[in-house]
């Protein structure tokens, strides 16, 4: 919006050039992000406990996490307000890729408000069945994918990292493979969600990461030096990054150990599809699996544990997902979540080094 209003008057005010650059306004949108979760945190969770919206805790779990039981959930729509907010703010509205990836945020985020409603009102632990879940994540999934394919100003191909030459060109099979890297991101993000501030953190780096690679993606010298695809208008997905990683930042301030508020399946679920949404239009799919790695391993450690038990009647972990394996073997929860948030760090460094590793 900024954008629109002020950088048009550039040739009256020259300090107004600024609004041009992409970096700029990443920073003006990151600031702004953090600085409206923190203002509006406290008001906003004494909104919620006003409204009774307590978190219904599993009595199948760690003992430890029934004390936390009545504390404020759906916080992640602080989180969705402060991205779309400081996104709309501060990107080029005429970019269809920034309308793609906030649409597909706040829908998977409607999708976990009705799961956390549910649980809350209902108090039902489980929410919305598994099937109802998948069901509608799909079906955004499905038309986010289709929205990218038939409006895409680059071949549908799915680039690998380390061979600058090698690529798969998927034609309409791209539209079920996007979809499947939204629900499967969006669900692996849900997945961890389940100590304090222990998904956040890893968001935070991943879209630190992402932030990079759009900028990167979407600068066409920087592209032809790093030899990576070039997509345009990929620029701009750095500023919804950056909002991303900003209002994670302002929302951990509440929810780091012990939490005044937990983020829910509005958050979860939405953070997930924004990732997912710009790994998929920067041509990043598999990158996306090394930056968020702490959310595939969180993922698999489900699969594997349904897998056995169905199989051979006998669990793999002691709980899973694995944090709560970790918890069940004697880990303090600062130290699963802080040793989950290195490891994070590490793989994101590592992401980025893969720009030169071509």
């Amino acid at each position: 919006m900024l954008f629109h209003l002020l950088y048009p008057l550039h040739l009256d005010y020259s300090f107004l050039n600024v609004f041009k650059y992409i970096t700029f306004r990443t920073f003006g949108a990151t600031i702004t992000s953090v600085v409206l979760c923190m203002l509006a945190g406290p008001a906003f969770i004494r909104f919620l406990q006003r409204k009774q919206m307590g978190q219904a805790i599993r009595d199948d779990g760690p003992k430890t996490h029934l004390l936390k039981k009545g504390t404020p959930t759906m916080g992640g729509g602080l989180i969705l307000i402060a991205i779309v907010v400081s996104t709309v703010l501060w990107s080029d509205l005429s970019n269809k890729n920034v309308w793609i990836a906030i649409l597909t945020t706040l829908l998977f985020g409607i999708v976990g408000y009705v799961d956390d409603y549910r649980k809350v009102v209902k108090k039902n632990p489980k929410g919305l069945t598994g099937r109802q879940k998948l069901f509608f994540q799909t079906l955004i999934a499905l038309g986010t994918a289709y929205a990218m394919y038939a409006f895409r100003d680059t071949p549908p191909v799915l680039k690998f990292p380390f061979f600058k030459e090698w690529s798969l060109y998927l034609g309409v099979l791209f539209i079920p493979f996007a979809a499947f890297i939204i629900v499967g991101t969006s669900n692996a993000v849900n997945l961890t969600d389940g100590l304090d501030g222990l998904a956040v953190g890893p968001t935070i780096t991943t879209a630190i990461t992402f932030l990079v690679l759009a900028y990167c993606a979407g600068h066409v010298r920087i592209a032809e030096y790093l030899q990576i695809p070039h997509v345009p208008g990929a620029g701009e997905l750095s500023i919804f990054c950056g909002a991303v990683a900003a209002s994670c930042l302002g929302f951990l301030w509440f929810n780091t150990y012990p939490a005044q508020v937990f983020m829910g399946d509005v958050g979860s679920l939405s953070l997930g599809a924004a990732l997912s949404v710009v790994a998929i239009v920067t041509k990043n799919e598999i990158l996306l699996a090394l930056c968020g790695g702490i959310f595939v391993i969180e993922a698999l450690s489900v699969m594997a544990q349904v897998a056995s038990f169905k199989i051979t009647g006998k669990r793999v972990f002691k709980m899973a997902p694995i944090h709560h394996h970790f918890e069940l073997k004697g880990w303090a929860e600062p130290k699963v979540i802080v040793r989950f948030w290195i490891i994070s760090i590490l793989l994101s460094l590592f992401t980025l080094s893969t720009l030169k590793l071509r």
